[in-house]
């Protein structure tokens, strides 16, 4: 994976997650707060699988098992 990649991925879930937050509050202004909760839970999975691969990979690259590669050639 390249490090642009892991950049903006990460940046994908923590969009995820503000998001999460955005559906949950605006539905509560018309629904229950357990309606809200159940809309908003797929959002919150999603961001939670990102997160959980993005774990993997920062450790895989940290062990040296599989390195992130860099976008631009260091001289």
């Amino acid at each position: 994976m390249k490090q642009s990649t892991f950049v903006r991925w990460g940046l994908i879930a923590f969009g995820l997650v503000v998001l999460t937050f955005v559906i949950r509050g605006s539905a509560r202004l018309l629904l229950d707060e357990r309606t809200a909760s159940i809309l908003s839970a797929p959002v919150g999975v999603g961001a939670l699988l990102v997160l959980c691969v993005l774990s993997i990979v920062a450790v895989l690259s940290l062990t040296g098992i599989r390195p992130i590669e860099r976008d631009l050639e260091e001289p």
